[in-house]
């Protein structure tokens, strides 16, 4: 009999032990509890909290709490009844401590009291006096209370702060949602609680029917195989515009068997459009780059075929000719009993051999000068200069090394249509040409102080030149008004991307 009492104080002690080794292990390092009132009550009557590592705090009054809770960080208020109006009422309104666990103390006996606190509204109700245990053990589930509400506070906050709707639906072919947050009326114009529960239409109806097979293979497959899915699919909303969608999510199985979807949805219409927007633009450019080889192309193949004939010219007709007035030359000069009658007539006919050959040599110069491709573009400068029937002042300061073809070619000729254009129509009394390397570019202006009034218009001959002049990515640009004279400036890029 003896033994089955120390057995059983033994047992009772255990239980009584129970509460202090659960509060000590909620506690942790940080737990604090405010006191509010309650002086009756010694010191003693806290010494098991203490004892458990939570740190005790008693205030004044409740603005005193309320700063506890927001400064102490704390997370139990515990208080008496006749405080707990007012205390209840000044944290409804404060709104900061809205995790914080409040316990008020009714005497026992106090029928009132307990009925004051009751209607006070706090998460716990505990008489005075109390056992050490008790305290204990509403302390622990205080703190464990407050902690799970601070907790769910931040999920909530994170949820809210996610740009996408959160949900939960079952794994079934309406996709139903058991919990939907509001994001989602944003995404598709209808309010979460039309798709909980499928209480008015199913997720799967706003899904755009030629997505819905793709949508429910590729879920169910991430599902089977045990992975998180991620796909984009189109949705119709309310106002009947459609928008993609970015769905990411993860099977979890329940304890009854069930299969949920656990995911956030969101609205990708924007990304996607510019997504679009971008491979038009790469699709534009390469095929702006395509017309512009193109061009390049055929300017390059167009200036071989005028070299060419231009040599074709030198080396034949234009050899010819010579041949032929040579031998007119020693011909009259070795018969000289010729009447003058006669040689009156060949010597004219030498003379428009000699005018003929001129034109063959000016023609072929203007079609690709020889000097051009030989000697370069200061060399063929010089000699569009001497030509020109209007005075000319010429600068030129080039690199030693050779410019490319295209580059070349497009400087002359913007040189030799302009000077052509001033000597046909400006009735200037000088021009002045110059060339630099400036930047990455070759610079070339052309100017006179004639008459203006010069234009680029379709069909001149400026706008065939700036066709040239942009075949190599230069740009051309003109100054004429009526009085006041022309200038015509090209920049022409010297690197990889003006060679043709």
């Amino acid at each position: 009999m003896v033994q089955r009492s120390r057995r059983l104080r033994h047992h009772a002690g255990a239980a009584d032990r129970q509460p202090a080794r659960t509060l000590h292990a909620v506690a942790g390092d940080h737990a604090t509890v405010v006191l509010l009132g309650l002086e009756q009550l010694g010191d003693e009557c806290w010494a098991g909290l203490a004892h458990a590592g939570v740190r005790m705090v008693r205030v004044a009054d409740v603005a005193g709490a309320l700063r506890a809770l927001r400064d102490e960080a704390a997370q139990v208020v515990i208080a008496d009844a006749s405080r707990g109006p007012a205390l209840m009422a000044a944290m409804r309104d404060s709104r900061e401590p809205a995790s914080a666990y409040v316990v008020l103390c009714a005497a026992l006996g106090s029928q009132d009291e307990l009925r004051e606190a009751l209607d006070a509204g706090p998460d716990d109700v505990m008489r005075v006096p109390f056992e050490p245990e008790v305290l204990a053990a509403r302390v622990a589930a205080g703190l464990g209370a407050a902690r799970l509400r601070a907790n769910e506070a931040l999920l909530r906050s994170l949820v809210a702060n996610i740009p996408g709707a959160v949900y939960r639906c079952a794994c079934d072919e309406n996709w139903t949602m058991e919990w939907l947050t509001d994001e989602i009326e944003r995404i598709s114009g209808y309010p979460a609680s039309d798709f909980i529960d499928s209480a008015v239409r199913t997720f799967a109806s706003v899904i755009v029917p030629d997505d819905r097979e793709q949508v429910e293979r590729s879920v169910m497959e991430a599902v089977d195989a045990g992975r998180p899915f991620e796909l984009e699919y189109r949705i119709q909303r309310r106002d009947g515009d459609v928008r993609w969608v970015l769905e990411r999510g993860q099977a979890q199985q329940a304890d009854d068997g069930r299969r949920w979807l656990d995911g956030a949805i969101f609205d990708i219409t924007d990304r996607r459009a510019a997504e679009q927007a971008l491979r038009e633009h790469v699709m534009v450019q390469a095929q702006l780059a395509e017309v512009r080889a193109s061009r390049a192309r055929i300017l390059d193949a167009a200036d071989r075929a005028r070299s060419e004939i231009e040599r074709n010219l030198h080396d034949g007709a234009q050899q010819r000719f010579v041949s032929v007035a040579l031998q007119l030359q020693l011909c009259l000069a070795a018969h000289r009993e010729l009447t003058a009658g006669v040689r009156g007539e060949l010597d004219a006919v030498l003379a428009e051999l000699r005018t003929g050959l001129a034109d063959l040599r000016d023609l072929a110069h203007g079609l690709h000068p020889a000097v051009l491709s030989d000697r370069g573009l200061e060399h063929a400068l010089v000699d569009i200069a001497h030509r020109s029937t209007v005075p000319v002042a010429l600068r030129v300061e080039l690199p030693k090394a050779r410019l490319a073809a295209a580059v070349e070619a497009a400087a002359y000729f913007t040189v030799c249509e302009a000077l052509t254009n001033v000597d046909k129509y400006a009735r200037a009394s000088r021009a002045w040409v110059n060339v630099e390397k400036r930047n990455g570019h070759v610079d070339v202006e052309i100017g006179d102080d004639g008459v203006g009034g010069a234009s680029m218009a379709p069909g001149s001959g400026l706008q065939g030149l700036r066709d040239r002049v942009a075949a190599v990515n230069g740009t051309l640009d003109l100054e004429s008004r009526p009085g006041a004279g022309t200038v015509l400036r090209a920049r022409l890029p010297i690197g990889p991307s003006a060679s043709v």
